[in-house]
Parts: structure tokens; C-alpha cells; sequence
């Protein structure tokens, strides 16, 4: 597990640091005291969110939820589509690009059409909306709305980073929290996230020891799982990972993703002629981008080079004028979450309970809301 270093820079940015906490700490008294007014709904709301800056997983996690009550309940899921052009309102269709609504949002609606996926950056609003729809859902899944009190979710899932352990780290800008350790006492369940496979039980006890979780928490250990590669286009042939390892093709990564360390030690596995472009996270992509992937490809000179990316970002790269040469280059690979210890019936048990306990009524709509938000 990766530890923070106590560095020049750290000591630094502490006392900004103390200041963000104090900030930070009064706000959420501010939700806990109800100056700041809190929203809740009288149907099942899941929020899946971290205390971190950074990625740890939200998306594969929100679509096994998705897997999980697709079938028994319909759903809709709520994002404030970070980075899209838009802000208001708004509700995707399969058309929708990841410009208008977020990457995050265009991916759930592409990989499950029958889904509701709306964005606000208001979440009271947003659910507001989709509860006056023609169908309203049974459920709704918030996406990365753990800071987002204006909401009181009927189950929280908060997830952290094996490898970025929150008890190790400092808040903002000395390090990546975004609340203090302290804030995962809000969390139902708490879910360690990217873990390695082979994981000793010392090591999940002396995890668990170090989070110091309350008796009524849940915890878990979960894992990333890696599908067969897909073209990113339509127009390239289907070919697998096996394929461009067994002709030991150099690859090409290309991420906009927060942390590449996953994604990069899969592309090793296909090929250690291992090349690699990285943007920031939710990178929005330019011809300019295109056009440096294209000199890469030159400079590599191999007909058959794999550029490999992210589902999140091939949402984006759809969107650009990509010449064929390259679409028949670009691939991504799917991810999906696995848990450990045989833990998924009971992961899966206590939101299946949840949810049944808690159904909405198709005729009465009640709401508890101190003012709007």
C-alpha cells in the first residue's frame, strides 16, 4: 500500500490545510445542526462516493449496482456530468455526447439504454425531476455525491483506494482528502477498492484496524477485473488481447483518467514495448491531441500498434474526426468490480434488503425538505 510521503511541499500547504479543515468541519455541522438544509426522499436513494481527489472506482461500482437491480426495479442514476459543457438539467439519450452530459453519464447510458440517466449539479433538483417523469424509478443511484449533504441518502457507499490509504494522507492541498478522515462515519458501507487479488487476512485486518470502523459499518474488499479489449469504433475489426500479444505489437496507452497505474500494468501484460500518453482526469480531447497520437503512432512505425484507453475515455474520443487509420487502432478495455472472500451475496444481500424495505409507492410521493436546495 502506497504511503504519503511527509514531503518539502507537504509541510508547505499544511497550514492551508488547517484551514481548509476548519471550513470543511463547519460546513458539515452546518448539515448535522440542519442550518443547512437537508433533503429526503421516501423512496430508496444510494449514494456512491469517496473522500478523496482522485479516481477509486465510482463507475464500475455504480455499474454493478445496476447489474445487480436492473431486473427487479427500474432505476435512474443522478451525476452532476463533471466537465460537460451544460449545467442545467438534463436527461440522456443514446445520442447524448460525453460534451453535453459528463463521460461517466454517457458511458452508464451506452452500456445500459433501458437506464435513466439524468445530470444536475443541484442533486435535490435533479431528483426532483425525475420523480415528476411519466415512469418514475424505484431507485436512484447517486454518483460521487458522498460531499453533496443537500441530500440525505438512504444508503451511502463510500469507497477508498487500497492504495491510497485515507488514514495515510492529508486534507487538501497538503494531499487528496477532500474531508477529513473523520467523515467516513457517514458511510453504511465502505467499500476497499482496488485491491490485490491475492490479499493476506493480515492485511485486510490490519486495514480494517487502521480505519477504525463503527460496529453498524459494513466493509468490504473489492477488486478490478479486466474484460476482453473492444474497438472504440465500429469500423476496426474485433480482434482480442491475444491476438497483439501473440504478434508482440508495441502498444500504445492513452489515458485522461486520475490514476493510469491499473490500466498500465494490464497494457504491460499484453506487450512490454509499452508506450504511453497521459492527460489530466476527464481530459477533454482536441484534433491537436489527435494529431500528437498520430505522430506517435509514425514514430513507432508498426502497421499493427494497439492504442489502448479507458472505456471513460473512448466516450470522449467518439466524438472527434479520428482519420480510420486510427480508429482501427483504438481499443479500450472494460473493467468491472469483483469481490473478495466470497463477499458478494453479503454485499448483495444488504442492498437487495434495502431496497425491498424501502420502495417507493407508485401512488403516494412524500418528501422531507427543510427548504429548497
Amino acid at each position: 500500500m502506497q504511503r504519503n510521503r511527509i514531503t518539502i511541499t507537504v509541510i508547505l500547504l499544511y497550514p492551508f490545510s488547517l484551514i481548509y479543515r476548519a471550513v470543511v468541519e463547519i460546513r458539515n455541522m452546518f448539515f448535522e445542526w440542519r442550518i443547512l438544509p437537508v433533503t429526503e426522499f421516501n423512496l430508496p436513494v444510494i449514494s456512491v462516493g469517496n473522500i478523496t481527489v482522485g479516481g477509486t472506482g465510482k463507475t464500475p461500482q455504480v455499474e454493478y449496482l445496476v447489474e445487480l437491480l436492473k431486473d427487479e426495479f427500474k432505476l435512474a442514476y443522478l451525476s452532476r456530468g463533471y466537465k460537460r459543457k451544460t449545467s442545467r438539467f438534463m436527461v440522456a439519450d443514446m445520442q447524448s455526447s460525453a460534451s453535453v452530459i459528463g463521460d461517466e453519464p454517457r458511458q452508464l447510458k451506452q452500456k445500459f439504454p433501458e437506464l435513466t440517466v439524468a445530470v444536475d449539479r443541484r442533486r435535490v433538483n435533479g431528483i426532483r425531476q425525475i420523480l415528476k417523469m411519466h415512469e418514475p424509478p424505484d431507485v436512484i443511484l447517486l454518483d460521487d455525491a458522498y460531499q453533496h449533504r443537500y441530500v440525505n441518502p438512504g444508503k451511502s457507499i463510500l469507497l477508498i483506494d487500497y492504495n491510497r490509504n485515507i488514514t495515510e494522507d492529508f486534507l487538501l492541498p497538503a494531499g487528496r482528502l477532500r474531508e477529513p478522515v473523520s467523515a467516513k462515519k457517514r458511510a453504511d458501507i465502505i467499500l476497499i477498492t482496488k485491491s490485490p487479488n491475492r490479499l493476506k487476512p493480515i492485511e485486510m485486518r490490519n486495514l480494517v484496524k487502521k480505519l477504525n470502523i463503527d460496529f453498524r459499518q459494513h466493509l468490504f474488499f473489492t477488486t478490478i477485473k479486466y474484460h476482453e479489449i473492444r474497438s472504440v469504433f465500429d469500423i476496426a475489426e474485433q480482434k482480442n488481447a491475444a491476438y497483439f500479444k501473440d504478434k508482440r505489437v508495441p502498444v500504445l496507452l492513452l489515458t485522461g483518467i486520475a490514476n493510469p497505474r491499473h490500466i498500465r500494468t494490464y497494457a504491460r501484460s499484453i506487450s512490454t514495448n509499452l508506450h504511453e500518453i497521459a492527460f489530466p482526469d476527464h481530459h477533454a480531447y482536441s484534433e491537436k491531441d489527435i494529431l500528437k497520437i498520430l505522430n506517435r503512432l509514425t514514430a513507432l512505425d508498426h502497421p499493427e500498434t494497439l492504442v489502448l484507453t479507458t472505456e471513460k475515455d473512448a466516450m470522449r474520443l467518439q466524438e472527434l474526426p479520428i482519420p480510420d487509420s486510427l480508429k482501427k487502432s483504438l481499443y479500450y478495455v472494460p473493467i468491472r468490480v469483483d469481490f473478495l472472500n466470497d463477499d458478494r451475496e453479503d454485499f448483495n444481500k444488504i442492498i437487495l434488503n434495502y431496497v425491498r424495505s424501502n420502495k417507493r409507492d407508485n401512488i403516494l410521493h412524500k418528501e422531507t425538505d427543510k427548504t429548497s436546495a
